[in-house]
């Protein structure tokens, strides 16, 4: 399930790197939970009608913005809760929210990224990697997470033949570096293809594709 929000214009400036306060809103909106520390089955976009002024960024005609998550009842909880709390950053005010059921899918299904995709692995000497779109490895990576996700929410038998990969076709793929919390991050803006059962393809769409979801990688449109 996922619920889209619609934002007024900002009153502040707001930074670049504000993905961490998105995280706080969305905790801020959901109170006491038990997600925060958990695996993230949830993912949310980053915020939509924006442009450079400067050194900030500006939505003079408010911005657009979206969560989903595997459990129907988060969503409806934070959107009831934002009804009730309509702050949310730089100045921002809730103008309304709306919620959709997850879509039927078929097969295989290509989603572009609402947010960059981080794919990330541990090396031999306990350094991390991250992975690229196009550095080999990557592709294994997503489909392990995304397995090891339904692994966790109890849907291992529709695990078989999934695979995530990066659209090799799509030759305006790039990368970006995130800073959140003085973490820098190298991640891919372009579009994946999900291939397995419908329930998968499904879960992929609530719960993104890649690591840190919750912290704002890996949404899907």
């Amino acid at each position: 399930m996922r619920a889209y929000f619609r934002l007024t214009a900002n009153t502040e400036p707001v930074k670049f790197d504000y993905q961490h306060d998105l995280v706080g809103v969305l905790h801020r909106l959901l109170g006491t939970n038990e997600i925060h520390d958990a695996m993230s089955l949830y993912s949310f976009s980053w915020l939509d009608g924006g442009m450079r002024e400067g050194d900030a960024l500006n939505f003079p005609r408010g911005a657009s913005w979206f969560v989903s998550a595997f459990d129907d009842g988060l969503i409806c909880d934070l959107a009831k809760n934002a009804l009730q709390n309509k702050n949310f950053i730089y100045g921002m005010q809730l103008d309304n929210v709306r919620i959709v059921n997850t879509p039927e899918f078929h097969s295989q299904h290509r989603f572009k990224v609402a947010s960059p995709v981080l794919a990330k692995c541990k090396m031999i000497d306990g350094q991390v990697k991250h992975l690229v779109y196009s550095e080999e490895g990557s592709n294994d990576i997503l489909t392990q997470t995304l397995k090891h996700k339904m692994d966790a929410a109890g849907l291992s038998k529709f695990t078989d033949g999934v695979k995530v990969s990066f659209d090799a076709s799509y030759d305006k793929a790039k990368t970006k570096l995130v800073n959140i919390k003085d973490v820098s991050s190298r991640a891919s803006m372009c579009p994946v293809i999900v291939k397995g059962s419908k329930t998968a393809i499904q879960f992929a769409w609530n719960v993104g594709i890649g690591n840190s979801t919750g912290c704002g990688f890996g949404a899907l449109r």
